[in-house]
């Protein structure tokens, strides 16, 4: 059988005055099964505050993993997170069609 193709997209989240979010890739289409990891890499320290979401058609963002690396309760431990310095990781394994959306990356300064 062919196989089935996945295209997950990756969005860059937008900035504040102090902090810039860089994330990549900016899309990839991968097979069922395999794992993808999602990078987003902040202009200045940030600490854990970070949190990634996923959004499909005609729904509002579900948010995935909060302060980089607590999962959301109710979601699915095949999605995990990860954080060394100013570097953040969003990690996929065994890959689903469902899985297919637009993936955010979101910060704050947690001075405010």
């Amino acid at each position: 059988p062919p196989w089935v193709t996945l295209l997950l997209f990756f969005m860059f989240s937008g900035s504040s005055s102090e902090i810039i979010l860089t994330q990549s890739p900016g899309s990839q289409s991968v097979v069922p099964g395999q794992t993808v990891s999602i990078t987003c890499r902040s202009s200045s320290s940030i600490g854990s505050c970070l949190n990634w979401y996923l959004q499909k058609p005609r729904e509002t963002p579900k948010l995935l993993v909060y302060y980089a690396s607590t999962r959301q309760s109710g979601v699915s431990d095949r999605f995990s997170g990860s954080y060394s310095g100013t570097q953040f990781t969003l990690t996929i394994s065994g890959i689903q069609a469902e899985d297919a959306a637009v993936y955010y990356c979101q910060s704050w300064d947690e001075r405010t």
